[in-house]
Parts: structure tokens; sequence; C-alpha cells
């Protein structure tokens, strides 16, 4: 929850950014408020209308529309998954920081969220007792 309101923006794909519209304003769950207060700008060429909000939609370049919102938060800006948009911004060396929760099921198959090696360090773990464990890495 904590790292949730420290963000000033979330960032997401199209496919993510659905999902979470059609759970979140109705959630009565602890993480609700912040997923919907915080203001959210959605990344996609097909997307005409943000429905979830507060919300944009950019489709221009990735690393340009990174770097204006870095310029225009002082706040962090927090990435959700979907393993296009996540591998979108590894190859661009667009993250600072990687924040995965290892949660205890394994699946059989899959789109990796990374798929090119990366060389990062450990700047903490934490286990939580539903076994689910937060690792949170840096690039060197």
């Amino acid at each position: 929850m904590e790292r949730l309101w420290q963000a000033g923006t979330h960032i997401m794909g199209r496919v993510l950014y659905e999902i979470m519209a059609s759970y979140w304003p109705t959630s009565k769950e602890t993480p609700a408020m912040p997923m919907n207060q915080i203001p959210k700008v959605v990344f996609s060429k097909s997307l005409k209308q943000a429905t979830w909000g507060p919300a944009e939609i950019v489709s221009g370049d990735l690393a340009e529309e990174i770097s204006r919102l870095k310029q225009r938060s002082r706040k962090d800006i927090l990435a959700h998954g979907g393993a296009s948009f996540a591998q979108s911004l590894a190859r661009l060396n667009l993250i600072d920081e990687y924040r995965l929760l290892v949660h205890p099921v394994a699946l059989g198959s899959g789109k990796p969220c990374i798929n090119s090696p990366l060389n990062l360090r450990l700047l903490s773990s934490h286990q939580f007792p539903s076994g689910v464990v937060a690792l949170i890495y840096s690039r060197p």
C-alpha cells in the first residue's frame, strides 16, 4: 500500500488497463483507493477513451513519453506489468528499479516479462505470510 501511494503516476499498456478498469472501480479491497485515485497513463495505439480515470492515453514513442512523464512528475512512476509492455520498457532501458512479486504458483507456460538478459542488483526481499515473495532489484 505504501508503495502504491508513493507513486505519482501509474503506467500500463492497454490490455492490463482494460483488465484493471473492469475490477478496481468497484473493488472494496484496500489497494482500490490508490489504484482509483492516482493518475494513470495508458500506452496504446488503439484505445480511444479511458473510462477508468484519472487517465490519459498516449500513443507516441515510448522512450519520449517516459522522458516527458519523468520531467512532469516529482514522484515515482509505477509501471504495472503486462509482459509485452514490460519487455518494451526493459528493452529500452527505461526501468530504474524492478519490484517483482513471486507467487507460489507454478505455470507451465506464459510470456516472460523480461526477454533479454539483465544485470541487476538485489536491494531487498520480503516474504509475506501467504508465501508471496517481494524482490526489489536495481540496475547496477
